[in-house]
């Protein structure tokens, strides 16, 4: 047996002695054979050095500790990744997507389509624009949007923003947006026909059929102008949503004038709108805005209340605040109707809503004012008996609390509907 070195390789001698093989190699010597030669009963066999293994790539490093505690101040959820491991998540994130995430693929990580597709666009260009994910997680019902920012030196910072409001409230202009035009566009087809058909009736014969055309077109113009009307306060209680009104207004005297105005306007028997007083307190409002907030509750229990039926308007002090309420004495209101009782353009009976006059926006606008009035809107009804309609409003320098600001629930015969968290 012999052995032999060279630049290319290691050449060893293998011999062969009946069924005896033996082979010479130091473990130094180990390769990959390329070439083989028989001579005989001697085999020889040129191998190549085998190449060295590559050094095992360092762990991916978590981010600095500045970072994630700045991360863990910020209610939104943040990933670190690095060589698409996540390194690193905030509480939001491990509340959202699991404590398991930590030491995953981020593509895995986060468990959507859009997700994975945009870390591989990652690994050579980081994307300019986020995208919307939809529900993810634990998050059913939540629209989420995903956006990648680099970190350091080849890091990358994942932020998961919750944009269910922003596309709830995008959804809600564009339903305001078709609702306010059909409801124009209904009274604008009336008049336009009417007009088109007064234009061909001059004669003598036609001054009747005249007349009640005449007498249509104006209400439907009657009917434009108060759901214009509506539109412009909805406008204007909107704009001034963030501004607490700070004048002492009595809801009690306020009251009585509104009874008084609408008895005058709709000749209403005064004493059906009846006034209760219960150690009434000033409250801070706007009273301009208080006044068609009990416009509107008045307005309704005379619509929809018993016809020649009474109204009950009740002013009580009470523990949590001063409660007014407005009670008619009408069918009542089915109980899976009450929660969108607030909605705009929301109606129960739209046929008869639209016979009374009504713009389906009244309880809208008394929802907003209760809201800037940072106050709570109560709706209790009973089929068969009438409708209650209360608003419970802070005194001067107490505050509700916020539990009863955000409550938005119903029993067999109540909802309640309270202002937003952040109000």
């Amino acid at each position: 047996m012999d052995r032999l070195f060279d630049r290319r390789g290691v050449i060893v001698f293998v011999a062969a002695f009946g069924v005896a093989t033996f082979v010479l190699l130091a473990p130094a010597m180990a390769g990959a054979v390329v070439a083989g030669l028989a001579s005989g009963t001697a085999f020889w066999f040129i191998l190549c050095p085998a190449a060295p293994a590559p050094a095992p790539a360092p762990p991916a490093a978590p981010p600095e500790p500045g970072l994630a505690a700045v991360a863990a101040t910020i209610d939104e959820p943040l990933l670190f990744v690095e060589r698409m491991q996540v390194t690193h998540a905030n509480a939001a994130a491990t509340a959202l997507l699991g404590e398991h995430i930590v030491g995953e693929d981020a593509r895995l990580a986060i468990r959507h389509p859009a997700a994975g597709a945009l870390f591989t666009g990652a690994e050579g260009r980081l994307p300019t624009q986020p995208i919307v994910l939809g529900a993810i997680g634990g998050g059913v019902g939540r629209h989420w949007e995903m956006a990648i920012h680099p970190v350091g030196e080849g890091g990358l910072l994942v932020r998961l923003a919750d944009r269910s409001e922003a596309r709830a409230a995008e959804r809600m202009r564009v339903d305001f947006v078709a609702n306010a035009s059909h409801e124009l566009r209904t009274p604008l087809a009336t008049l336009l026909g009417y007009i088109e058909t007064l234009q061909m009736a001059n004669g003598p014969e036609d001054a009747a059929t005249r007349l009640r055309f005449l007498n249509t077109m104006f209400g439907e113009g009657k009917r434009m102008q108060r759901l214009i009307e509506d539109l412009m306060s909805l406008s204007r209680i909107e704009a001034e949503q963030h501004s607490a009104p700070q004048d002492a207004v009595a809801l009690d005297s306020l009251a009585a004038e509104v009874r008084d105005a609408i008895a005058s306007a709709r000749s209403v028997e005064r004493d059906r709108i009846e006034i209760a007083v219960d150690g009434a307190a000033p409250v801070a409002g706007d009273r301009a805005q208080l006044s068609q907030l009990l416009h509107n509750l008045i307005g309704n229990a005379l619509k929809y209340g018993r016809p020649g039926g009474a109204v009950q308007v009740r002013v009580a002090r009470e523990a949590a605040g001063l409660r007014l309420s407005v009670t008619d004495e009408g069918a009542g209101i089915p109980r899976e109707h009450l929660p969108r009782l607030t909605e705009r353009f929301y109606r129960v009976d739209p046929g008869r809503s639209r016979a009374v006059g009504g713009t389906g926006l009244g309880l809208a606008i008394v929802k907003h004012i209760a809201e800037r009035h940072r106050a709570r809107l109560d709706i209790a009804s009973v089929v068969g008996q009438g409708t209650t309609v209360s608003v419970l409003f802070p005194l001067p320098g107490e505050a509700l609390s916020s539990k009863s600001h955000t409550i938005v629930t119903q029993d067999a015969s109540k909802a309640s509907i309270g202002t937003p968290k952040g109000a």
